[in-house]
């Protein structure tokens, strides 16, 4: 039996190939607390690396596949997060005690509502952690289905199919980058939170903002 650890992006594409991109991505686009431990960013980008082949080393992966596999799980993981947020997404939410989850679902609402539905939903997708929460916020807050849809897709595509082929260039483009999986995935994750820092330095002057009101009214 293959022990796999499903957080390890090496050993999911060794394990399961394409598959297991379908299967993670697919939750890490909409199943709320499960979707915030597993890769996305980080699974992508080095499958896109494993399908590029050299002289002397043939693709571990077919491109094709992940492409497709990469897309159909980023789309129908956004649906069905969308449902879980239409029937009781808010009650799911409340329960949580998770600090990291209730802040994504503040970040997801505040992005809906700053950018409108359209854009929001394709920004969310190449933010860590909120992409998560953003699809069941969205079914929350009655975003109508028809044009969650649309842009969910546009988004999820989008995203999926960019970090894939990525990787599949920079894997063609320098040889044995497959061998060196682990640094390449440590520097994606560094890369994808970076959409994160204009966030939390706003919540940081947000705080201190709050902090000095308080101080003046004493």
């Amino acid at each position: 039996m293959i022990a796999v650890n499903p957080m390890d992006s090496a050993s999911v594409l060794a394990a399961f190939g394409a598959l297991g991109v379908l299967v993670v991505i697919f939750a890490e686009s909409g199943l709320l607390v499960v979707g915030f431990f597993l890769p996305g960013d980080t699974l992508l980008f080095p499958a896109g690396v494993l399908c590029a082949g050299s002289a002397q080393q043939p693709p571990r992966l077919a491109l094709w596949q992940v492409l497709l596999c990469a897309a159909v799980g980023a789309v129908a993981g956004g649906q069905v997060g969308y449902l879980i947020g239409r029937h009781g997404g808010r009650a799911l939410l409340a329960r949580t005690s998770s600090d990291r989850v209730r802040r994504a679902a503040e970040r997801a609402e505040r992005l809906l509502a700053r950018y409108g539905y359209g854009k929001a939903l394709v920004i969310g997708r190449f933010v860590p952690l909120l992409r998560t929460v953003l699809h069941p916020m969205a079914g929350a807050l009655g975003v109508p289905a028809r044009t969650f849809t649309v842009w969910q897709t546009v988004g999820g595509v989008l995203w999926s199919q960019t970090l894939v082929l990525a990787g599949y260039t920079l894997g063609a483009s320098v040889p044995h980058l497959a061998d060196y999986l682990l640094p390449l995935v440590a520097l994606v994750i560094v890369l994808s939170l970076l959409p994160l820092l204009p966030e939390a330095h706003r919540a940081r002057r947000e705080r201190r903002e709050r902090r000095e009101r308080r101080d003046s009214g004493h």
